[in-house]
């Protein structure tokens, strides 16, 4: 893990969300959706005090509206099935705009979309103020099994290579006048990813083999050893805290 890495979703800045030390900002943002899911459904106020007070992180990260908004799409697949509840769910019906709703199918649509958006646009600001080789690090501190964390670092970096293949093979394909149209073109993208795959099999071989001959011997070497104060863990816990604040206030007004 020694080798920079930037990700998509890394914003650039020097926010004090930004400074902080990324196992602390890990164990804030998995607090605060613990608590987020463990908030009753009808308490609908709770869910708006979330929203503002992930908009007060944005707002002290420097994290603009937009920015943030267009990174939620990736949640669009989880709303459309959550938008599909309250037709097919059983139980009491009521009329919305003419049309016969599942009481049930309503609370549940509702508990999956603003529970899912609050996660999602949680993990969208940790991505955006962590660099991704942080996050790993962070990950080792929090005493995560090496080997999971190993896989995730190899898988990331991993990727960035066979996209870089595909796009590669894509360019040679196009140069040679090729153009996918239709059905009878499945052939050539079949071998095209057969070949794909059979290249970045080799290519992790010769990785491997390059790392043992390095002295790999199953654990990766901390360079960074990246520690945090107690006035930067309070500074963490604050956002989870005042979360839990908002769930106890809306169990009990239950």
């Amino acid at each position: 893990m020694g080798a920079g890495h930037a990700h998509t979703l890394y914003r650039e800045g020097r926010s004090p969300v930004h400074a902080l030390p990324p196992h602390c900002k890990i164990a804030a943002v998995f607090c605060f959706v613990l608590v987020v899911v463990s908030s009753p459904r009808e308490a609908v106020w709770a869910f708006a005090l979330y929203a503002v007070l992930l908009a007060g992180v944005a707002a002290v990260a420097r994290i603009p509206a937009g920015y943030l908004l267009r990174r939620l799409l990736v949640e669009i697949p989880f709303v459309a099935f959550a938008v599909l509840m309250p037709f097919v769910a059983q139980g009491p019906r009521v009329e919305v705009l003419g049309m016969s709703l599942s009481q049930l199918g309503l609370w549940s649509a509702w508990n999956i979309l603003v529970k899912g958006t609050l996660g999602v646009a949680a993990s969208v600001l940790l991505a955006s103020t962590t660099e991704l080789r942080a996050l790993l690090l962070g990950l080792q501190r929090l005493r995560m099994p090496p080997l999971l964390v190993q896989i995730a670092s190899f898988m990331i970096r991993y990727g960035d290579v066979i996209s870089d293949e595909m796009r590669r093979m894509r360019i040679a394909r196009r140069s040679r006048g090729f153009e996918a149209r239709g059905v009878r073109h499945w052939g050539v993208l079949a071998k095209s990813a057969g070949a794909l795959f059979i290249r970045s099999y080799e290519r992790g071989e010769r990785v491997h083999l390059a790392m043992v001959s390095r002295g790999y011997t199953g654990s990766m070497p901390v360079i960074d050893d990246v520690t945090a104060s107690r006035a930067q863990w309070t500074y963490a816990a604050a956002l989870p805290l005042a979360a839990l604040a908002v769930c106890l206030t809306g169990w009990m007004t239950l």
